[in-house]
């Protein structure tokens, strides 16, 4: 599964109201560390698959959901479970400790 393109319009629609577990990307186009991460999102993506949703919001062209969740620093990632806001972490960091950081929350959701 590719990682999908959310913004301030369809945040609550496609996150919030989805049910499903989703990872926010909060990046810019101008962010070399969001650049970095990227492909190891793409990755996860694909490796978790109908266990969690990897989306993006660009905070240029959406700035009322970062404002709305305090991001100050990109790249922030933050997980949301059943509509609630359960993780965030932020900077850039390899595939393997983003992977790890994923499976420690699915497992927490779990519990």
């Amino acid at each position: 599964m590719a990682v999908k393109t959310v913004t301030d319009a369809s945040f609550s629609e496609e996150v919030i109201n989805s049910g499903d577990t989703v990872l926010i990307d909060f990046w810019a186009e101008w962010c070399g560390p969001c650049k970095q991460i990227a492909p190891a999102l793409e990755e996860i993506a694909s490796e978790y698959e109908g266990k969690i949703t990897i989306a993006k919001v660009n905070i240029d062209e959406n700035p009322e959901t970062p404002g709305k969740y305090g991001v100050r620093g990109i790249p922030t990632l933050m997980i949301f479970s059943g509509g609630e806001h359960v993780a965030t972490r932020v900077g850039a960091a390899p595939k393997s400790q983003l992977a790890a950081w994923v499976d420690e929350v699915l497992k927490e959701a779990a519990a």
